[in-house]
């Protein structure tokens, strides 16, 4: 098993911290970004959009992280802990994949690809949309240990990396103390691993 990766892309820590959480050994493989490497012929055959990450599980190969997140606990997962069976707990997983791929990376995620990458978003708005996601998320946990009910899901997986790296990105984590309690659960889990913290923003 072989994670094509870069140590600063959330989304690769997301397919990390999955691989560990499900005690799935691998092996990192680092993708030089700077470089272009994620854009040569050879990447693109496996990651058509030429992002990181892309998983080679002994030559199956898949992008997105969220999809590999689904791959992983369908094929590895035997218990079925971190993708429910019941069509309702798969929703509600499903759900939060959405928000993941979608209000976490246009909000945290996009803030703090403005002060680690030099992306060249409005700070205003994307940090706007990171609160707007943030007091969702600070209502839901307010009756619920994790996304989904009492145990972690994928639905966690997904939404850590960008939530913990968010001062990065200049997005003030104080006012959400159900937020920082959950992300305080999900490091204690095990098998975590951590996200590779960089000193910009509000973390310098």
């Amino acid at each position: 098993m072989k994670l094509h990766r870069h140590p600063l892309s959330g989304h690769s820590h997301r397919v990390q911290l999955g691989l560990s959480l499900l005690g799935i050994p691998y092996e990192l493989v680092e993708v030089d970004l700077m470089k272009g490497a994620h854009k040569t012929p050879e990447f693109i055959q496996h990651s058509p959009f030429g992002q990181v990450p892309v998983l080679d599980d002994h030559g199956t190969m898949l992008f997105d992280s969220n999809a590999i997140l689904v791959y992983l606990a369908t094929k590895y997962d035997a218990a079925r802990k971190w993708l429910p069976t019941d069509p309702k707990g798969q929703a509600d997983v499903q759900a939060w994949l959405s928000v993941a791929a979608g209000q976490l990376a246009y909000g945290p995620a996009a803030a703090r690809l403005i002060t680690v990458f030099g992306a060249k978003y409005n700070p205003e708005e994307v940090i706007g949309r990171a609160h707007l996601v943030l007091k969702v998320m600070e209502s839901q946990l307010s009756a619920r240990q994790f996304l989904v009910g009492n145990s972690a899901t994928l639905a966690d997986i997904a939404a850590y990396s960008y939530v913990c790296a968010a001062p990065e990105g200049n997005v003030d984590l104080s006012s959400y103390p159900k937020v920082r309690a959950w992300l305080t659960r999900i490091e204690a889990l095990p098998g975590f691993v951590a996200f590779q913290k960089t000193p910009v923003g509000l973390a310098a």
